[in-house]
C-alpha cells in the first residue's frame, strides 16, 4: 500500500442526494421538502429538543437533589490490604505514598482506612481519615494512627 493506490472502502463512499435537478431526476419539485409549512423553507431550524409539539423530555423529568461543593471523597482501604501491604514489603511505618507507589490509590485520592479485615502486627498507619473501628483494630495490636 502506497500514496499513489489509497482508496477508500467499498461502498463508504455514497454520492450526493441531487435535490431539485427536474422531475427526471426524481428528487425535482419539492426537492424531497413535502408541501408548504415551515419545514418547507430555506432557514428553517427547529429547537435543539423539540418533540413535535410533545412533552419535551427536559421538562417531563423532575429536578431533584444537588451537588455539595464542599464533598469529599475518600478513596477506601481495608485493614487486610494494609496488613498484606506491610507483609510484602516489610513495613513497620505505611503512608499514603506507600500504598500509592503499590498501587492501591490512585494519585490526587483522599484515603481513608476502614475496619474489613484484622491487623496482627503493629503498624503505625499515616491516612486522611480512618474509621472508629478501624483506628481501635490499629492501636488494639500495638500500632498508631495518624491523619494526614
Amino acid at each position: 500500500m502506497e500514496l499513489h493506490n489509497l482508496k477508500p472502502a467499498p461502498g463508504s463512499n455514497k454520492k450526493n442526494k441531487r435535490v431539485g435537478r427536474g422531475p427526471g431526476a426524481g428528487t425535482g419539485g419539492t426537492s424531497t421538502r413535502g408541501h408548504k409549512g415551515a419545514k418547507s423553507r430555506s432557514g428553517y431550524s427547529r429547537k435543539i429538543g423539540f418533540e413535535g409539539g410533545q412533552m419535551p423530555l427536559q421538562r417531563r423529568v423532575p429536578k431533584f437533589g444537588f451537588n455539595n461543593i464542599n464533598r469529599k471523597e475518600y478513596k477506601a482501604i481495608n485493614l487486610d490490604a494494609l496488613e498484606a501491604l506491610a507483609e510484602a514489603q516489610n513495613l513497620t511505618k505505611i503512608t499514603v505514598d506507600d500504598m500509592r507507589a503499590a498501587g492501591l490509590v490512585p494519585k490526587k485520592c483522599l484515603v481513608k482506612v476502614l475496619a474489613n479485615g484484622n491487623v496482627t502486627k503493629a503498624i503505625e498507619v499515616q491516612a486522611d481519615a480512618f474509621s472508629k473501628k478501624a483506628e481501635e483494630a490499629i492501636t488494639a495490636a500495638g500500632g498508631s494512627v495518624s491523619k494526614k
